[in-house]
């Protein structure tokens, strides 16, 4: 395999399983000093023996870090850093929905928190890798967005607008940040067989609701995204950026999963 990252510094939030988790390992493997960071420290250390398991010679950290709190994901970031004086990649991958359902009948507070987890979260991710990587006039930060933040996901609106303002956030951040040679790119996944989808893949009208809409009929993987992230963090995508990417089978072509019958 391809070193693509030798020598280079990669931090990956929300990297103790799923998506996060792959890609750290992808990383890895290719030759990064790869740090990962969530909230539990427990799930940190499992996901960085399985990246050494796969990359026997990688060097791998973990921090537990809020990314909603700005003085944990800034130390976050400092402490990815450390090892080689730069920062020169960010996944920011951390995220979540805390409501689902329709907007009449919202609990505000979930809301909140969606937005607060997959916006501010993102931003402050963006915010504080920049700071690094401005000086060192080099960098590719990668936002983890979703589809449904593309185009409606009926009862999904709370994450949806979330991960919208995540493109937006991606565009806006391209065109000021191109003026320090740092890309900013965003992944639009569809449904991806992955723990966190682990109720929902298992089967039921839900997933077979969003089968419907693929043309490409089959759940995603998180190798699947892991290596369209690892691409566009790489040298090789090198004048790519502001660029939000569906990764999806094609979901987009069609209408977006109706949640509505999660609760049917």
């Amino acid at each position: 395999m391809t070193r693509a990252f030798e020598g280079k510094s990669v931090l990956v939030t929300g990297g103790g399983s799923g998506i996060g988790l792959e890609t750290a390992a992808l990383f890895a493997e290719q030759g990064a000093t790869i740090t990962i960071c969530g909230r539990t420290l427990e799930k940190l250390d499992t996901g960085a023996a399985a990246i050494r398991a796969r990359a026997t010679d990688a060097v791998v950290q973990t921090i537990v870090a809020d990314v909603t709190i700005e003085e944990q994901i800034s130390a976050a970031v400092d402490f990815a850093a450390a090892p080689t004086g730069t920062l020169d990649v960010l996944f920011a991958c951390a995220g979540g929905a805390m409501h689902m359902g329709n907007m009449v009948d919202a609990d505000t507070a979930g809301v909140r928190a969606t937005v607060d987890l997959n916006l501010i979260g993102s931003f402050l991710s963006l915010k504080h890798a920049a700071r690094v990587m401005i000086p060192a006039n080099s960098g590719s930060i990668v936002l983890m967005s979703s589809g449904a933040g593309a185009f409606p996901h009926r009862w999904l609106w709370a994450y949806g607008m979330s991960k919208a303002g995540v493109d937006s956030l991606c565009t806006y951040a391209a065109e000021e940040l191109g003026d320090h040679n740092i890309r900013v790119n965003s992944v639009q996944p569809g449904i991806v067989d992955d723990e966190l989808m682990q109720p929902i893949t298992a089967g039921g009208a839900l997933v077979e609701d969003y089968y419907e809409q693929m043309p490409i009929r089959r759940l995603g993987t998180v190798e699947d995204i892991a290596s369209a992230v690892a691409f566009l963090a790489s040298d090789s995508a090198g004048w790519i950026t502001g660029v939000n990417l569906g990764i999806d089978g094609g979901h987009h072509l069609r209408r977006g999963a109706d949640y509505s019958k999660l609760f049917s």
